[in-house]
């Protein structure tokens, strides 16, 4: 069974290299919508694939670190990085440029990892990332499963090379969120939230 949550956020970018100057060229916002859908073969002891209200925690944390950012690529110009960094306290630094299509590549590693290092409470049973569907406009979305994920003809995505600035980890709950999941260290979702 497969099942789908939905996530919001704002965020501006510039897509380097894509062949739409508007886009390659000037900082430019979208209004994105990331469906993150999980499968199971089995139901929790609520009868559910997973709690909608645990994708709430890390999850839904992680990806609204995206909202009212700027979201960079690492292998842009120097100048134009510093110069985001000074005049923008919310920004990511991705090691790929941020397309949908990365967009959905990096949300996907990030909520994979999130469910490696989490401890199940509630007879929740081989919870899997199904895919991740990022929307850029109401007409179109990139769709990332596991073998996009992990391509290297895409481009190798090393999660240690995602970097978010000091207000964004600021306005966690866990500000050590990002390292305790770099590192693999399991938490425990908590019996109710």
């Amino acid at each position: 069974m497969v099942i789908r949550k939905l996530f919001k956020f704002e965020n501006a970018h510039i897509v380097r290299h894509c062949t739409t100057r508007r886009c390659s060229e000037n900082i430019h916002g979208h209004s994105y919508k990331v469906e993150v859908l999980l499968e199971s073969n089995y139901l929790d002891n609520g009868q559910m694939v997973y709690d909608f209200g645990l994708t709430k925690r890390s999850i839904k944390t992680l990806i609204d670190s995206f909202d009212h950012a700027i979201t960079l690529w690492s292998g842009d110009e120097s100048a134009y990085l510093k110069a985001m960094k000074r005049f923008s306290n919310r920004w990511i630094e991705l090691p790929v440029s941020p397309s949908a299509e990365q967009f959905s590549r990096v949300f996907y590693l990030m909520i994979e990892r999130v469910l490696a290092c989490t401890g199940m409470q509630n007879g929740e049973r081989e919870v899997r990332l199904h895919s991740v569907i990022v929307h850029e406009t109401e007409t179109g979305y990139a769709q990332a499963f596991y073998e996009d994920a992990h391509s290297e003809l895409m481009g190798k995505i090393a999660l240690e090379e995602i970097c978010f600035s000091e207000q964004v980890i600021a306005e966690w709950d866990d500000p050590a969120l990002w390292q305790k999941l770099l590192k693999g260290e399991v938490f425990p979702n908590p019996k109710k939230v």
